[in-house]
């Protein structure tokens, strides 16, 4: 009888650990939210609600002028006319639709919120110190991805529609669909960013194959933070080779490397 209860005790221990080691696991330490500019313009490109502007306007005026200046390019912020420009941009009517099927699309974002804690939860472990930015998701009209700058990255939720997307068909090829898809925010985001951080030195005197190899690194790593191959390119694969016959030479040392001769 005492074997037993002992046993029973040793049980509960157990299943109590393995409790313990799971709600670890799943509660990854919380560093990033992305912030929802995208629904404040979204109120105001489909109401006209002077309001939602000033949101946009007070609590994000550097991803506003971002936005206006550098990606919808239709004026300076300064233009005492800007916002009139800003709304009647949107009036037409494909892009009203592709407001629309956005808000509705990611209208939940907790999906990619524990992707990108996931991921830069084990960066920050490959490079102690690394910064983290403030991510934020806006709609813009079809053009950049992902905008990295000032320690945000935005992502244009607009490009990530699915490859089945019907507008999709009349701008875009095949191959070009296969990465607008939910799926690649995450590694997108880590991609950019890495590469805004990690910039190729002297790069107008460099050669395609040092660029691809460059581009490749950076995949490679996002691909470690990830937990999976996500990225699957022969430079990706140069990168494994050498990492794996080197396994004492640090991602970080990796990631500052410029010298992509030692990978012929």
């Amino acid at each position: 009888m005492d074997r037993i209860y002992a046993f029973l005790f040793f049980l509960v221990l157990l299943l109590s650990g393995c409790e313990f080691n799971f709600r670890n696991s799943d509660n990854a330490e919380k560093i990033i939210e992305i912030q929802r500019y995208d629904r404040m313009e979204s109120v105001y490109l489909t109401t006209g609600d002077f309001s939602a502007l000033q949101q946009m306007e007070t609590g994000y005026p550097m991803e506003t002028r971002t936005l206006i200046e550098n990606i919808l390019k239709i004026g300076a912020i300064n233009d005492p006319e800007i916002n009139n420009k800003f709304l009647a941009f949107f009036q037409d009517t494909t892009l009203q639709v592709l407001i629309s099927d956005v808000s509705a699309q990611y209208a939940d974002m907790d999906d990619i919120n524990l992707q990108l804690n996931m991921a830069f939860n084990k960066l920050v472990r490959f490079v102690p110190g690394l910064p983290v930015p403030k991510f934020y998701s806006q709609i813009g009209s079809l053009d950049q991805s992902i905008v990295v700058g000032d320690d945000r990255v935005g992502i244009s939720l607009d490009k990530y529609m699915g490859e089945d997307y019907p507008l999709y068909k009349r701008f875009y090829t095949d191959f070009q669909r296969k990465s607008m898809t939910r799926a690649h925010i995450v590694p997108d985001c880590l991609c950019f960013y890495l590469i805004s951080l990690y910039p190729l030195q002297g790069f107008d005197t460099r050669s395609q194959y040092e660029r691809d190899m460059h581009v490749g690194k950076m995949m490679w790593v996002c691909n470690q933070a990830l937990g999976y191959k996500f990225f699957k390119t022969k430079y990706v694969e140069k990168i494994a080779a050498y990492m794996r016959q080197n396994p004492h030479f640090s991602i970080e040392n990796l990631l500052k490397s410029s010298d992509y001769s030692m990978f012929n």
